[in-house]
């Protein structure tokens, strides 16, 4: 048995792979150890600049791990205090999701964390939290509304039902839905193209576009405009 997740970086592009295809890549304690201490490594390698995640087999991430919810700590895994919204939050850089197979529960939480999704023609989302008893916690309730409407993710929690790739597409889910064979490439592609732009303003575009998160719409422009001004001024003090 190898590692819950691998690891490997290439031309500023780390790719982090789910790694339990026997267990359809279902969330323990020792995966969430390796995918948390991985996105670490992406937050503080200078020579890293995008991240994707994905999984090996099958499927994306078949959720957590029933058989060991009951035992082991899964939210809080290494012992730090931190969960897994807050090391996606942490993160500073591009997150790609490129959605190889099925993405359930915790699993399509995890997907829902990244900046963006591709998916394989074979990709599947569902929300059984309703199904199989468990409270959200990772962002499913917010962040699936977020993508694609109250009345859509109303539907796909209250049902527990699989949404097609295609339809993810449809309701604005995911951006690109590509062959099976094409995913790694496509979403190498537009890392690569992530890793051309200016880093220091893509970290800002970032953490603009993320404060629209916990601020109106009046006061995410605003904030914007404050930014705009500053950046102004190293060029034109008096204005």
């Amino acid at each position: 048995m190898g590692k819950p997740v691998l690891f490997e970086t290439k031309e500023g592009i780390a790719i982090i792979t789910l790694n339990r295809p026997e267990k359809r890549n279902a969330i323990n304690r020792e995966l969430l150890i390796h995918l948390y201490n991985y996105f670490d490594e992406v937050s503080n390698n200078d020579k890293i600049r995008v991240a994707i995640i994905t999984g090996n087999g099958k499927s994306f991430c078949a959720g957590l791990d029933l058989s060991v919810i009951k035992t082991e700590n899964l939210f809080d895994p290494r012992g730090d205090g931190k969960d897994l919204p807050d090391i996606f939050e942490n993160c500073k850089k591009p997150i790609i999701g490129a959605v190889n197979g099925h993405a359930i529960t915790g699993g399509f939480e995890i997907a829902l964390n990244c900046d963006f999704l591709i998916a394989s023609e074979r990709a599947s989302f569902a929300d059984t939290h309703a199904k199989v008893g468990i409270h959200p916690g990772w962002g499913m309730t917010q962040l699936l509304q977020q993508a694609v409407g109250q009345r859509m993710a109303g539907q796909l929690s209250f049902t527990c039902q699989f949404m097609s790739a295609r339809k993810a597409l449809q309701c604005g889910l995911v951006n690109e839905v590509v062959s099976h064979e094409e995913l790694i490439s496509r979403a190498k592609k537009i890392s690569t193209e992530i890793c051309s732009v200016n880093q220091e303003m893509l970290g800002v575009v970032k953490d603009l576009i993320k404060y629209k998160n916990q601020a109106k719409l009046q006061e995410a422009f605003a904030h914007e405009r404050k930014g705009f001004r500053k950046f102004v001024r190293q060029f034109i003090p008096t204005i």
